[in-house]
């Protein structure tokens, strides 16, 4: 996950500053968010631009690889035994298919994947949640070391852990009524 900009309010006759840091490091986040109850899973990663170079893969290669690792988490927290059968709805990204999902599937075989229309995450209730977390962790904030940045993505993550309520408003999609 990197930070975002976003317009923002300013002081009248000074303009706002933002920076960026090119080739930063990466922080990788994955949550799957229990539909029915509302139970957030959430996992990070740390890709360091230098080991990226360095490791000769792909982007999607790196991805698929840490994305079984939380499918491979879901299925321990999920067992068979209490749910025969467990639907993961996910978009179409290239790290969601590969030889490692299939093995983590394979492994896991209650696990199976819903996929979404391409070009709708409307549809998709964690669009909304990872909309709401950028806002809350990184929009129009410059993070001076990757631990920072994990620092205030992990806080956010926290603060979704325990209020429930809130979590399934976007699970629902529901907004605040605006006062008239």
């Amino acid at each position: 996950m990197v930070p975002t900009l976003q317009a923002t309010l300013g002081v009248k006759g000074h303009r706002p500053v933002g920076g960026t840091r090119d080739g930063q490091d990466v922080l990788d986040v994955f949550c799957v968010l229990n539909l029915l109850s509302g139970v957030l899973h959430s996992n990070t990663l740390e890709s360091l631009q230098a080991a990226n170079r360095n490791s000769g893969q792909s982007k999607t290669r790196r991805m698929q690889r840490a994305f079984a690792d939380p499918l491979r988490h879901v299925g321990r927290m999920y067992p068979k035994e209490k749910c025969p059968r467990l639907v993961l709805r996910i978009d179409n990204a290239p790290w969601h298919r590969g030889q490692r999902i299939d093995a983590a599937l394979a492994e896991n075989p209650h696990l199976e994947f819903k996929r979404l229309p391409s070009y709708r995450p409307q549809r998709n209730p964690l669009e909304r949640f990872w909309k709401i977390l950028r806002r809350r962790a990184t929009h129009n904030r410059l993070f001076d070391t990757l631990a920072d940045r994990k620092r205030s993505i992990r806080a956010s993550l926290s603060y979704f852990q325990t209020v429930r309520r809130r979590r399934f408003t976007l699970i629902n999609g529901r907004r605040k009524k605006r006062a008239k």
